[in-house]
């Protein structure tokens, strides 16, 4: 879950490489460093934000056209200086960055210390520059067919990048499963995890496949596998702005993402709909319609905020498409050896498209025969390339770890594939389509005025900013958001928070609940009403405090109510396109109140790119 950044060309390396750290931030900050090639290898390393790395390289030499730099997320060896990247190998002339995780780094390092190596480090990553360097000395190879070489003999994910001293105008870059792009400009090349460090310099990228390495030289780009098969790249005109990875006046990234919901889940539909006409037009979709008209089950597989996105799937599908649906943590599901015919559907749902856990479930399951439909926000992505079919959210690039925009457009998308899925089955009657189409599209401007209400909850984040736990409660499509308002508290603010359905309080946490434990409740407009209305006199009768999301002109609820925060009135199953977003706000402002780094909560990465 690593960052990293590579150049080689006409310009400074260094502010390249630095201002692409701080775009890949996200990804890690445990620790930062740089490795600048000019003659000599210079490395800067430290533990810390990218912050920390500039002010301690501030007054050395950085001079250097080639370079490569990486921003790290803890795996092997806890974060300090020694265990930042770039590492380099026992002779000092090779030096490495490395996103992953070498499985069999161990026995390999056994090796190397009988063969005398020394090393300076805790992490996985340093083994395989040592690696590298032995096989370099001990066959005499170019550099590019050592680290090949090397690569054949480990187990793992990866991507590296590696420089030497011995080839001042070369850089070799490889990966397999995790992700790794690669830009294109005239004399010059741009190597980094995703293309937020590149879109400055060029729009030009070629996105590496799985067991793909690049010898990378000023004039020329060669790209082969592990097997040194050579390939033809395809490159990718990249659609990303450079606006649209800037904070644009916001304090905080996570804040933009928040406000920019309104956009993303229009762009998100835009094109996909027409309410006039009762059309719905997912092209993925349309390639398997009879796969998903004769599906007997629907698998769903995610992480996190992903994961919750597609319980709110599971009562679509299940309610609009009639077939039957399992939601699984793609961490948990190919360790249960779990029963996949070629009957089956699976719905993959990532943001980064790069999940290491759902990229396995992917795997197994088509090896089962299952037809895979991926839904992504990051074009290119691993994830895409490995499904039959999908379909993009288009929610823009999301910086911020804890997921916001992305669980919107995700449920967007879900929602049209679930009422796409219905109308192909005649499960949907066109009158009622058209009658859900019309509200969908109206759903952009109900959600700027739900970020109306942002006043009131940061007088209620006040509150309840010293909290120790929190309860959130739902019924039905408001139970996944129950959970992912939990998971948003605890991400950024540090406060123990649970979602549960609200019936099932009775069966232990009920417990829990006293005049110091705030339960948050979505208890909107809908057919279970009246029984959220009994769970709430239940926490009120134990003396609880109530936070409740009502639908606008609510008047039962805010009798019980402590605490009120209405959002506007639409179906029910779109209720969660509204009701996450004051849990987000909610969120955000005790997380800013506490002092918390809410872009980067610490021991969390924004892609989950290993086991």
């Amino acid at each position: 879950m690593c960052g990293i950044v590579g150049y080689i060309g006409f310009r400074e390396a260094y502010p390249i490489i630095i201002k692409g750290l701080q775009r890949l931030e996200y990804r890690g900050y445990d620790s930062a460093g740089v490795a600048l090639l000019n003659g000599e290898m210079r490395i800067y390393k430290k533990q810390g934000k990218v912050s920390d790395l500039e002010a301690f390289v501030a007054d050395q030499p950085t001079s250097a056209t080639v370079g490569m730099g990486h921003t790290r997320w803890a795996t092997h060896g806890a974060p300090s200086d020694r265990n930042s990247h770039p590492h380099t190998s026992n002779n000092g002339k090779l030096s490495i960055i490395h996103n992953g995780i070498i499985e069999n780094y161990s026995s390999i390092k056994e090796e190397m210390i009988k063969r005398g190596h020394v090393f300076n480090s805790d992490t996985d990553t340093e083994v395989l520059i040592h690696l590298i360097e032995d096989i370099q000395e001990k066959t005499n190879q170019t550099l590019d067919e050592s680290v090949r070489i090397a690569l054949k003999e480990v187990v793992g994910a990866y991507a590296i990048v590696v420089i030497s001293k011995d080839h001042p105008d070369e850089i070799i870059a490889a990966r397999k499963g995790s992700p790794m792009v690669i830009g294109v400009g005239e004399g010059e090349y741009f190597i980094a995890s995703d293309a937020s460090p590149i879109i400055e310099y060029t729009k030009n990228v070629i996105f590496l496949n799985d067991s793909e390495m690049a010898i990378v030289k000023r004039d020329s780009l060669v790209i082969k596998t592990i097997d040194n098969v050579v390939q033809d790249p395809y490159i990718h005109e990249l659609e990303l702005q450079l606006e649209m990875i800037e904070k644009g006046g916001y304090e905080h990234f996570m804040l933009k993402e928040i406000y920019e919901q309104p956009r993303s889940i229009y762009d998100s539909m835009r094109g996909r709909i027409n309410s006039k006409d009762g059309f719905i037009g997912l092209s993925g979709l349309n390639e398997y319609e009879e796969k998903f008209k004769n599906a007997e089950r629907i698998l769903i597989v995610a992480c996190g905020t992903s994961w919750h996105a597609g319980l709110v799937a599971e009562y679509l599908i299940e309610d609009y498409a009639r077939i039957p649906v399992e939601v699984e943590y793609a961490s948990e599901f190919r360790y249960r050896n779990p029963i996949i015919t070629e009957k089956d559907i699976v719905i993959a749902i990532s943001q980064s498209g790069e999940t290491a856990d759902s990229l396995a479930a992917i795997e197994l399951a088509k090896s089962k025969g299952a037809t895979i439909f991926g839904i992504c926000n990051v074009v290119g992505s691993s994830i895409p390339r490995a499904s039959n079919a999908g379909a993009y959210t288009h929610a823009g690039p999301e910086i911020g770890v804890a997921s916001t925009k992305a669980f919107t457009a995700q449920v967007t998308i879900l929602t049209l594939l679930a009422w796409s899925i219905g109308q192909k089955k005649g499960a949907i009657k066109k009158t009622r389509l058209m009658e859900l189409l019309s509200a969908l599209e109206a759903i952009p401007a109900k959600v700027e005025k739900a970020l109306q209400s942002n006043d009131e909850i940061k007088a209620i984040a006040e509150r309840f900013k010293d909290a120790h736990n929190f309860l959130y409660l739902g019924r039905g499509y408001n139970f996944p958001v129950a959970l992912e308002g939990a998971l948003k508290l605890k991400e950024i603010s540090y406060i123990h928070a649970e979602g549960y359905p609200a019936a099932e309080m009775k069966h232990g946490p009920i417990a829990l609940i006293d005049e110091n434990m705030p339960v948050v409740v979505v208890a909107t407009k809908g057919t279970i009403l009246e029984k959220i209305i009994s769970n709430i006199q239940e926490v009120k009768a134990r003396k609880g405090v109530i936070i409740a999301i009502v639908t606008e002109g609510d008047v039962e609820v805010r009798k019980m109510a402590d605490y009120v925060i209405e959002i506007p009135e639409t179906e029910e199953c779109l209720v969660p396109l509204l009701a996450t977003i004051p849990l987000q706000l909610l969120s955000y402002h005790i997380a800013i109140m506490r002092g918390c780094n809410v872009d980067q909560p610490r021991n969390l990465a924004k892609s989950v790119t290993v086991e």
